[in-house]
């Protein structure tokens, strides 16, 4: 049995480990990379046709956004996820093909016109509706067999809807190791959801550590402060434009200002209007509302069987379409518009922070993190200038960053969910946070557990047996960005991978009589005479 890491490791994004026990390759989570230029080709280090499982933490693109392309390269297994992060990942991975695809066409255009090559979106809509079929919803607290060599179970990680911590059983040749993979660990005493549950025990853990090195500050009101921002704004003609995730952020931010709507808390501007401007955060508020009973923390459903709503309000519109978007700009009173992404990389928001960002009377709220060279990241680290749709924009509106609020446990938190083990494990692995960031923290871990404490790199192998590492990988610092590919080596590597594919089909039916294979056999010679002339 043995581990490698592949992604965020000595980086905050791109979620995904490997494992191997007997015969069996499975991966726990399949993100993609978040920064600038996320839609550019990404690749995953291994034969996809290999994978037989994959386990998904939760459904944010940095945990999923890469399921697709391993779909694309010949993936055929089944992907184990809590019912919600299913129903998430539905809307979620066929955004992310949209967005791509659009990026392509975009781009392409402008190629054309140039005179330079092509490219070609990672994947398309027909990857993720292909890799859609794949997935199992599972149930927290639920322990499934998912196959002679592994037991999963997924628990609440108090995250995001339908996150969870993992807890995985293999087994190979009489010995069994037990794994939990932290996943992304809520901050606790979130609006809608349960604080994250208690790991048991396992022989290894692997943990993240976004906020590793930081202790958060005892919470504010929330609805009180974005109320004193909404006064501020409105009372000199601007709009409140607020840059957040459609999926976790846009709906905590509903509840603040449903609260700020219920206790009066603005009596000046008492009917202003809230614009949430993405299609996939109303889809996903649509999921949040289905998923009450078995996501939401205490004091939602108390609200819930009072027959009230916590992020539904009167003044709020929901925009599908780019025509209802583009209206928007159009409106002469002051509102607050809710638009992703999140990081200002893509979507609906640039076009907002384009109509907004010269005026000195608006002001742009951040309200999560900001990965380092992302556009989000320039404007909260005083860029006086942007350049978005190829124009320049001076940035003369208010640049805010709301404190506080965060989906991810911090130090003190990370360090007591795994002291609070029953059984310490063996080693913990610690990912998914800043190149110096991961070494922080498993420097701080030794400290105080005593544990072999572990920041491994993209391509560190470790035996699982015996608890020692077998590969070392990169030890580039975090940065080591992919490259981007050619066109034409993206449609290459999708044909290499068909041709993987093909090979296994072959080997699988080796002995079997069938006409069909003969048909198969002549017709794949015809077109290897087609192109080898």
């Amino acid at each position: 049995m043995k581990i490698e890491f592949l992604g965020a490791a000595h980086e905050v994004t791109g979620s995904c480990h490997y494992l191997q026990a007997g015969d069996k390759h499975i991966l726990i989570d399949c993100g993609m990379e978040q920064g600038p230029d996320i839609y550019e080709n990404q690749e995953i280090p291994v034969n996809a046709a290999d994978i037989a499982y994959v386990f998904i933490t939760h459904a944010h693109i940095d945990h999923s956004g890469l399921l697709p392309l391993l779909y694309a390269r010949g993936f055929r297994g089944q992907i184990f996820a809590t019912t919600a992060t299913s129903q998430l990942c539905d809307i979620m991975l066929k955004d992310s093909a949209h967005i791509q695809m659009f990026e392509a066409e975009w781009k392409n255009r402008k190629a054309r016109r140039a005179g330079k090559p092509e490219v070609v979106p990672m994947y398309d809509m027909n990857d993720a509706q292909g890799v859609l079929t794949h997935f199992v919803p599972c149930e927290y607290g639920e322990k499934i067999a998912v196959c002679d060599e592994i037991t999963i179970r997924f628990q609440d990680a108090g995250h995001l809807l339908g996150s969870a911590f993992i807890e995985i059983w293999l087994r190979e040749e009489g010995e069994e190791i037990k794994l939990i993979f932290s996943g992304d660990l809520g901050n606790g005493n979130r609006p809608l959801l349960r604080d994250p549950m208690m790991p048991d025990e396992a022989d290894y853990l692997i943990i993240e550590s976004t906020y590793g090195d930081k202790v958060h500050s005892v919470p504010p009101d929330y609805a009180l402060e974005l109320a004193a921002l909404m006064k501020k704004t409105f009372s000199r003609g601007g709009n409140l434009v607020i840059p957040a995730f459609s999926v976790g952020r846009t709906q905590e931010m509903l509840y603040h200002i449903r609260r700020i709507k219920s206790e009066g808390m603005l009596p000046e501007f008492s009917d202003f209007e809230v614009y949430v401007d993405s299609p996939l955060a109303v889809e996903a508020t649509n999921i949040f509302n289905k998923n009450t009973e078995t996501c939401f923390g205490s004091d939602a459903k108390e609200m819930i069987a009072k027959g009230i709503n916590p992020i539904q309000f009167s003044g709020l519109k929901k925009s599908v379409s780019s025509d209802e978007s583009k209206m928007i700009n159009f409106v002469k009173k002051p509102i607050v518009i809710i638009s992703a992404s999140g990081m200002c990389e893509a979507g609906r928001i640039r076009h907002h922070l384009k109509h907004n960002l010269w005026r000195p009377e608006c002001t742009i709220l951040f309200v999560g993190y900001q990965v380092p060279g992302t556009l989000g990241f320039h404007l909260l680290n005083g860029a006086k200038e942007v350049k978005l749709f190829g124009e320049m924009i001076h940035v003369c509106a208010d640049i805010v960053n709301l404190p506080g609020i965060s989906g991810h446990a911090d130090r003190n938190h990370l360090t007591s969910w795994v002291q609070s083990m029953s059984k310490l494990p063996e080693r913990i692995f610690v990912v998914h946070g800043e190149d110096s960031v991961c070494d922080e923290f498993a420097k701080h871990l030794h400290e105080v557990t005593g544990c072999e404490c572990t920041a491994p790199y993209s391509g560190d192998s470790y035996d699982l047996n015996r608890n020692v590492c077998i590969a070392a990988g990169s030890r580039k610092a975090a940065g080591k960005k992919r490259s981007a590919s050619k066109a034409s080596s993206n449609i290459f590597a999708r044909l290499l991978a068909a041709g993987q594919r093909l090979m296994a089909v072959i080997h699988k039916n080796e002995g079997r009589p069938n006409k069909e294979l003969s048909q198969f056999a002549d017709q794949i010679n015809s077109l290897c005479d087609k192109w080898e002339k």
